[in-house]
């Protein structure tokens, strides 16, 4: 990549920052924009520009949107009664594509990590605390994954809305073995939580 000359070395630069994209796959993209029609890559660099200028957080649920609040808060048809807390805006997305979830949610901005460096003070802990006190809510669902970070994260939430919201109760989704799976190929930690969770039949 030395080589190269400096525009183009810093567009693959540029790209290689970002999640996902090696400098391999950046030099891919750079040609292939340096490949487009002028009108056609001035294109793709407005729109990048503009997703910046016309994107906001929904003051709400803290969910990317082109207006606050976002279309699923403004909703008048959702269940006002239950939050859903995921740890991302992607993941209120795959919430959403499922097409059963009829509540609200609330967008973490991340997951509790002390060796990252991100404490509570970093997430949208108040956010949360605002919503729990508009006394809306009887039910919060824990979307947040199976990590040791979304475990952190869970366990901290769940004590603050047992303290300060008790007649909020707290649920998450169900942990365990996946549709398809045999128990002989499972993980121990999988197997623990598929016990720990187990279900009445």
């Amino acid at each position: 990549m030395q080589n190269l000359p400096g525009p183009l070395k810093e567009v693959v630069e540029q790209l290689s920052s970002l999640p996902g994209i090696g400098p391999k796959s950046a030099l891919r993209i750079a040609l292939t924009l340096l490949k487009m029609p002028r009108e056609r890559a001035s294109g793709v660099g407005q729109s990048i520009i503009e997703l910046r200028e016309r994107l906001c957080l929904c003051e709400d649920c803290a969910c990317l949107a082109e207006s606050s609040p976002c279309a699923i808060c403004a909703d008048a048809s959702r269940d006002t009664g239950q939050i859903c807390l995921v740890p991302e805006w992607d993941a209120l997305l795959a919430m959403e594509e499922m097409g059963i979830y009829r509540g609200k949610y609330l967008v973490l901005g991340g997951l509790l990590s002390p060796l990252d460096g991100v404490d509570p003070g970093q997430l949208e802990i108040d956010r949360l605390r605002r919503r729990l006190a508009t006394g809306d809510f009887d039910e919060m669902i824990l979307a947040l994954g199976a990590t040791l970070d979304a475990e952190a994260t869970a366990s901290y939430v769940k004590n603050l809305v047992e303290s300060e919201f008790p007649g909020v109760s707290v649920t998450r989704l169900a942990q365990g073995i996946p549709i398809g799976a045999e128990v002989k190929f499972m993980d121990k930690e999988t197997l623990k939580q598929s016990l720990v969770h187990r279900q009445k039949m």
